[in-house]
């Protein structure tokens, strides 16, 4: 075991698997100082690139441009009061204010500080508890992971939107997309509308590329005569005010660790999010002030809280995707497509059958941790120029990326095609509060969740009440149909309280 855990370890340091989390810690960074660029549409974009990569490679580049675009998000967010990242907006808070003080590299510093602290404690989390739950994980049958999935996928629809019921309809309609191609069971195609292309299925590239960066960019072109004025920064040149001292960094660590803890608990859970952990972490920070009158008004404490939670998600968010290949948010989702490119399948059997590759994942995560560290304390100054890009130049960028991104994926033009075609219909998810989160996770369960259910049934002899003699199986269902009562009763409620 130790022999393999060294080997997995050394793999992880080989000169071209760091240099590649170095590249993904910087262009994740600069990809999420940009407004509207975020991490999941960074790797949606990058997830191509990984063909030419190896396993380690590929995956610590992809975790390496996650970690970096969740700090890269609090770039804008302090200087502009724009945040990079849905997950920052609780940074600009307090961020910002500072900024407007003069303390804009400080507060810089200490959401840098914050996120590392924050990705360590997760990602140690991580490595303590992933194998044992996947230990556990393996006595799950095809009833027990059919009924997962299907709750996994209630909570997700609940939280992805206003709405349960589109939520529901959301994932319905990524599994309906899921199953498009060649059964596995007759080997005859489906709804495929006699399209010769259809018959190998769609892949995730086309689907991640069109939904989660070229609509956001379309929307972004729609909002462009609201653009943000970032002149009004200065930094000021007192000590003070530009770092954050042994004692500073020492008096916020109690914030960064009970924040941190808040991400590691609500990004082990499937569909919640870094946005959930971040604003939670912040009223947490406000609740245990001695001045909570003060957050809001430029508080260290209120940047270090959202930056620490926020950060602490990404490693987390791997622990469901590790121990039952369930990703537990929309990157870790886009993973799952980096992990079958190199023919591996996330979830319980990986600790078995790719044990060393998990533990050169591990070490590419810390070594991500210190890159992020460093790049991010050498190369302040620099990224916050990334801000100053005019969408003049970026846009045409970013749509040339999507457009090669989908065609190398298999040198098909059909997949741009089909990127374009997820691209509209995710303008019009958006337009009508559908979630796009929902679709993907339930495009990327869909095999699984087809496969657990074919196994049940054929082994059931088509007995549908095959659930009611496996315990585990039926507790998941009933949880599944409590989460859709108690939403319906909420929604029920609130209709109510705003008719009165």
């Amino acid at each position: 075991m130790l022999e393999m855990i060294f080997s997995g370890l050394a793999t992880a340091l080989a000169p071209l698997n760091v240099l590649f989390v170095l590249v993904g810690v910087i262009l994740g960074m600069i990809a999420g100082a940009i407004p509207g660029v975020n991490g999941p549409m960074a790797i949606a974009l990058c997830v191509p690139m990984s063909y030419y990569m190896s396993p380690v490679a590929a995956i610590g580049f992809l975790v390496g441009l996650n970690k970096g675009a969740f700090f890269g998000g609090s770039i804008s967010g302090i200087l502009i009061n724009t945040p990079g990242t849905p997950e920052s907006a609780a940074t600009t808070w307090d961020g910002h204010p500072l900024a407007l003080a003069g303390k804009g590299e400080k507060a810089l510093r200490m959401a840098l500080y914050a996120s590392v602290t924050g990705d360590a404690f997760s990602t140690i989390v991580l490595i303590l508890v992933a194998a044992p739950l996947a230990a556990v994980a393996l006595y799950m049958g095809p009833p027990e992971i059919f009924a997962l999935i299907c709750m996994a996928m209630t909570i997700i629809a609940g939280l992805g939107t206003k709405s349960l019921l589109r939520g529901l309809i959301a994932a319905a309609l990524g599994i309906l997309i899921g199953c498009i191609g060649i059964e596995p069971v007759s080997a005859l195609p489906r709804l495929t509308l006699d399209i010769t292309q259809l018959e190998r299925g769609i892949t995730l590239i086309p689907i991640g590329i069109g939904m989660l960066a070229f609509a956001e960019i379309i929307i972004q072109l729609q909002n462009m005569p609201q653009g943000a004025d970032a002149a009004a920064i200065k930094f000021s040149s007192k000590k003070d005010d530009k770092y954050i001292s042994w004692h500073q960094y020492l008096g916020t660590l109690g914030t960064c660790l009970r924040s941190a803890i808040a991400g590691t608990v609500v990004g082990a859970l499937p569909g919640l999010g870094a946005p959930v952990a971040s604003f939670f972490a912040y009223d947490q920070a406000v609740k245990h002030s001695k001045n909570p009158e003060s957050f809001g008004k430029g508080n260290i404490l209120g940047v270090a809280a959202s930056e620490s939670a926020n950060s602490a998600v990404v490693a987390a968010s791997l622990i469901p995707l590790f121990t039952l290949g369930i990703p537990g948010n929309v990157a870790s989702a886009l993973l799952i497509g980096a992990f079958v490119i190199h023919g591996m399948i996330p979830g319980p059997l990986m600790f078995e059958q790719n044990a060393q590759f998990i533990y050169s994942i591990y070490g590419s995560l810390i070594l991500a941790n210190i890159f992020l560290l460093a790049a991010g304390s050498a190369g302040l100054r620099l990224f916050c120029k990334v801000v100053d890009i005019p969408s003049a130049i970026l846009y045409p960028i970013i749509i040339f990326t999507c457009l090669l991104g989908s065609y190398m994926a298999q040198y098909s033009s059909f997949d741009v095609y089909l990127m374009l075609v997820f691209t509209v219909l995710a303008w019009f998810m958006r337009k009508f509060n559908y979630s796009i989160i929902c679709l993907i996770i339930g495009f990327i369960l869909a095999p699984i969740w087809e496969t657990s259910l074919q196994q049940v049934i054929i082994a059931s002899e088509q007995n549908p009440f095959m659930f009611l003699h496996r315990p585990v199986a039926v507790v998941l269902v009933l949880l599944s149909i409590w989460i859709v009562i108690r939403s319906y009763i909420k929604d029920r409620k609130m209709k109510k309280l705003f008719k009165n």
